[in-house]
């Protein structure tokens, strides 16, 4: 393992955070981690969280709270285990672009060895998380690994790899009604696809961060693909999320705080798409991170509906 005493920072890093606290030999692993960057874990989680809330909103007795703290814990777990992966098959890749060759694998600073030990350490929390659920759940959590580990390629072969990292990163969707129901059911699903519609805007508008330089080493996404287009194909795609959100509510009874959380979601969405500007990194990334507060706005309506309703 390499390690320099002083670790560059990321361009997206939150500064001020777990780095700022952490010795200097920490920052490679909290960088694989992604710890520096809790958007997305926070983005992970919130599907589960949604999916748990719609299942209390069907039983009229808001979210399971244990749910919700094992669905965290499995989220920070899980982002970093499949960010260390990520980072592990695209290396070279990250080696060329501007935004990420300062990180651990493509800089040297931690060896490819040691970062699969590190993969496998936070696969095992993820797993002790699953195990916690019910059987129902635990198969359906195994099955989203192979959705995971073909993600990493796709960018190479399609120009849709947000779509397949919305098969993945939504997937908490299916989740939280499985755990609280031990099945599932239309409005799992539904919110599933709300979801996977949801993270493909999201992307696309991050990945218009790096729509340059993956031109030139021949990275492909859905920023590249809209191109000049890429405000409508985000507005689909939230339009789309908005729309599915709102039907599985319709299946569960509906309710004042669910379609409160409903319409602040999608106000929350639409003022993004006007926001958009392909030509700064910086705005791109912070709308980019603005998906953590839409997302806990339609939580919270979800949540109150279950608990008020």
């Amino acid at each position: 393992m390499s390690l320099n005493s002083q670790a560059p920072l990321l361009p997206d890093s939150i500064k001020s955070g777990l780095l700022a606290r952490a010795p200097a030999s920490w920052w490679p692993f909290i960088q694989l981690a992604r710890l520096d960057r809790p958007i997305g874990w926070q983005l992970l989680l919130l599907p589960c969280w949604w999916s748990a809330a719609l299942a209390g909103m069907a039983m009229q007795t808001g979210p399971n709270w244990l749910h919700l703290l094992l669905f965290l814990i499995g989220a920070v777990s899980m982002r970093g285990a499949g960010s260390t992966y990520n980072d592990i098959v695209d290396r070279e890749i990250d080696a060329g672009v501007e935004r990420t060759r300062n990180r651990p694998l493509p800089s040297g600073r931690v060896s490819v060895r040691a970062a699969k030990i590190f993969m496998v350490a936070q696969s095992l929390i993820g797993a002790c998380v699953l195990f916690s659920l019910n059987w129902f759940s635990v198969v359906l959590g195994l099955c989203s690994l192979l959705i995971v580990a073909a993600y990493p390629f796709m960018k190479r072969i399609t120009f849709w790899p947000q779509a397949v990292l919305g098969l993945a990163f939504a997937y908490g969707g299916l989740m939280g009604w499985a755990a609280a129901m031990g099945s599932l059911a239309w409005p799992a699903v539904l919110i599933y696809a709300s979801a996977i519609a949801w993270t493909i805007a999201y992307d696309t508008i991050y990945a218009l961060q790096d729509a340059r330089d993956d031109a030139i080493v021949g990275v492909r996404s859905t920023a590249r693909l809209f191109a000049t287009h890429v405000r409508r194909g985000v507005s689909v795609f939230y339009a789309a999320s908005v729309l599915l959100a709102a039907a599985a509510v319709m299946l569960v009874g509906g309710g004042l705080w669910a379609w409160a959380g409903i319409a602040a979601f999608s106000v929350h969405l639409a003022w993004q798409v006007a926001m958009i500007d392909p030509t700064s990194p910086e705005r791109s990334l912070r709308l980019f991170r603005s998906n953590r507060d839409a997302g806990l706005l339609l939580f919270a309506g979800f949540a109150l509906q279950g608990l008020l309703g």
